[in-house]
């Protein structure tokens, strides 16, 4: 399917193009002023190959409109804790910078505050098209200081995924909507008693896992406790981070009671750093699975040339939304994040790079990458457009979920709280420590790593 070019640069950014051609030595990301170097999280999945195919696809239409300029790609193929090591290390200095990189949200308030990331309001005030992108979505690549360090492509949204072919055989309605935590419970305990060799319920815990663990597994817990008008992890009115809470308990207790019944996978699956490879490729397709607490971003596993093709999984599978503790209002939880494309503060080719954002982000490209990916759309004349919103099954189901979401609080200290939430998670997972134990250790973490900006709650 041919790509279809896109209108021409504005005078000014391409004035700026050549200016760069002219003064750059190439030196920021050590590539000649002519090659833009962009990197970008390569799936572990040798055959899902969804980013690599759509990234190859905007270079061929990017260099056929910029004559002379070539696009370089230094894909990371590694695990996601490991991706965000690599990255930092390579946007330490000039020498190794690329001049794109893949942010994800929750990092990049961290990048931001360590000088990694170059502000991109000066580009930004010149692209018709930002304005086109909705308001939390701009605010998820906004630093502390106002400026905007990224463009987003999409966010997520997330929920329960349920095999209707594992409920046939426990004897579980196959419109499934738990109304409670004890719900969820309930039905994985009916699949572990009705259906042997099926893992019940699948929730993401522990160190290996990272950030999957922390939001897909405990926050989608967490923010289902109190009463919902409130954040449970940071009180923005004291900008301190929250520790000792009844909520932070009770998720983790959700968690414990998961490994502790064998509910879920065994716990040397579950500290797998690749598990959700497994999960996605196998587990679900084979039926091997019953509840999978997980994204919307699931489909792009299954779709065609994916390698683990599944044309009628969404017969197979069946949607919910993932409920509050007690059912208490508003009933839903769904936590969003997303990722951006950045420019490195040290990348040689700034002008170059942004250019590339320009063509990644037509409405038409960013409509196949949401498809692609099966993402959710953050622009609002994409998300309007039927061609999205009809593309796939459970795109409405997801995007709906927008409308209850969370975000989380990403703040520099962030990664090391969320890396404190994994440690507690992995400690209950294994029976190493009781959820109090646990619970104290994170608190103490938090402490120290704020530097003692905490309030108990």
């Amino acid at each position: 399917m041919p790509v279809r070019p896109t209108a021409a640069l504005p005078l000014l950014l391409t004035t700026a193009l050549a200016a760069t051609a002219l003064t750059a030595c190439g030196g920021g990301s050590g590539s000649s002023p002519d090659t833009v170097k962009v990197s970008y999280k390569q799936s572990t999945d040798n055959s899902v190959k969804v980013m690599d195919a759509y990234l190859a696809g905007i270079k061929k239409q990017f260099e056929h409109e910029h004559p002379g300029k070539k696009v370089e790609f230094v894909p990371i193929k590694a695990p996601d804790a490991e991706y965000y090591t690599k990255l930092q290390q390579m946007l330490r200095s000039p020498r190794t910078a690329p001049d794109l990189v893949y942010e994800d949200t929750f990092l990049i308030n961290s990048d931001i505050t360590s000088g990694y990331l170059k502000p991109l309001d000066p580009y930004l005030a010149k692209w018709p098209d930002w304005k086109q992108f909705i308001g939390t979505a701009k605010a998820a690549a906004r630093g502390q200081d106002g400026k905007t360090y990224g463009v987003p492509d999409g966010t997520d949204t997330r929920g329960l995924w349920f095999d209707k072919r594992v409920f046939r055989k426990a004897g579980l309605p196959l419109d499934w909507q738990p109304k409670t935590w004890d719900d969820v419970l309930a039905a994985a305990r009916t699949i572990k008693r009705k259906v042997p060799g099926v893992i019940p319920l699948n929730v993401y815990t522990g160190k290996p896992a990272g950030e999957r663990a922390t939001m897909q597994g405990f926050q989608m817990l967490l923010y289902g406790t109190g009463d919902g008008t409130r954040d449970p992890l940071y009180d923005s009115g004291t900008k301190k981070w929250i520790t000792g809470s009844r909520g932070f308990k009770d998720a983790l207790t959700f968690v414990e009671t998961v490994y502790r019944e064998k509910l879920g996978p065994d716990v040397a699956d579950a500290l797998d750093p690749n598990f959700n490879t497994t999960v996605n490729g196998e587990l679900l397709p084979k039926g091997r699975l019953g509840i999978a607490l997980d994204g919307s971003w699931l489909p792009q596993a299954w779709l065609p040339g994916s390698g683990h093709e599944w044309p009628d999984w969404s017969e197979q599978l069946g949607l919910a939304y993932m409920p509050t503790q007690h059912g208490q209002a508003p009933g839903k939880v769904s936590m969003s994040g997303g990722w951006t494309w950045s420019v490195p503060a040290k990348a040689g080719n700034p002008d170059l790079a942004f250019a590339f954002v320009r063509t990644l982000q037509t409405k038409d490209n960013a409509r196949k990458w949401y498809i692609a990916n099966s993402g959710i759309a953050v622009r609002k004349d994409v998300a309007a457009d039927p061609a999205y919103s009809r593309a796939q099954p459970g795109i409405k189901f997801f995007t709906d979920l927008v409308a209850s979401t969370h975000y989380r609080p990403a703040f520099p200290a962030y990664p090391k709280v969320s890396t404190a939430v994994q440690e507690a998670m992995e400690a209950v997972t294994t029976g190493d420590l009781s959820v109090a134990e646990a619970a104290r250790g994170y608190d103490a973490t938090v402490e120290d790593v704020t530097g003692g900006q905490v309030v108990r709650r």
